[in-house]
């Protein structure tokens, strides 16, 4: 099997190329390119292409604007950090779309598909409805409302109310945007994961920020950004080089 991806993030084409090549040695990574402009050139001309893995998101725009300036007359596996993206790339020729960081079990069933797919004919529109189920069976809902102890009491508190959760002292803290600190009987990890990621981002170890809490950024040493939130945060919240871009592009979805 020939295979393109289209990412402009050298960790996750690296790390792509790796699983591939794990489920299935025979794989060929034809190219990677790393953008909207070089995938239109490279898709302009003749190719052996039998499959492409294509993000979502690179450094020159949407990869959904190459669709619109050459036809690819292949099956597409997107890849994203934002499943609010899944319908538009289901109107192309998308046989799956997988969650970033990509999970070897769910690239292996991409994978199959693709193999099912290319052994039989289906029309447009029943794969559409295939594609349609594939996207409600994948659809995930987030936590709205944690019950937090205040006292004597239990008190309802809306996830979108928090402007930022941190760990203080092992223990997790979360500040809504009406400055008031709750205390939550979870690991930050666990409750990563049931926030929506396109409203929270974790900026490190110590920090998950709500996006409208963002004040300002501002450039730290060593390429590491530093987050100015409101309500005002008593620690510093420093986001990584390595996170640096996937935050702005984060904050400009």
């Amino acid at each position: 099997m020939k295979v393109v991806i289209v990412e402009d993030e050298l960790a996750a084409s690296e790390n792509l190329t790796y699983l591939l090549k794990k489920l299935n040695p025979t794989i060929e990574v034809l190219t990677v390119l790393d953008s909207v402009r070089s995938s239109v050139a490279y898709f302009s001309a003749p190719n052996e292409a039998e499959l492409v893995f294509m993000d979502i998101h690179l450094a020159d725009g949407l990869s959904f604007e190459i669709f619109d300036k050459v036809p690819i007359n292949k099956p597409v596996v997107f890849t994203t950090a934002y499943d609010q993206y899944a319908l538009k790339a289901f109107k192309v020729n998308s046989i799956d779309y997988l969650l970033k960081p990509v999970d070897e079990e769910e690239l292996a069933k991409a994978l199959k598909q693709f193999e099912v797919q290319s052994q039989t004919e289906t029309s447009p529109n029943m794969q559409m409805e295939g594609l349609l189920d594939l996207i409600k069976a994948n659809s995930k809902s987030y936590k709205t409302t944690y019950l937090v102890s205040q006292r004597d009491q239990l008190i309802p508190i809306k996830s979108s109310n928090f402007a930022y959760l941190y760990i203080y002292s092992g223990i997790v803290k979360a500040v809504t945007k009406d400055n008031k600190s709750y205390t939550l009987d979870k690991k930050l990890e666990d409750i990563e994961k049931e926030l929506d990621p396109s409203c929270f981002f974790r900026a490190n170890r110590q920090f998950i920020v709500h996006k409208d809490a963002i004040a300002n950024i501002k450039y730290y040493f060593n390429g590491k950004l530093l987050l100015n939130v409101l309500p005002a945060s008593k620690e510093k919240i420093v986001v990584s080089k390595a996170k640096s871009k996937e935050l702005k592009t984060w904050l400009n979805s």
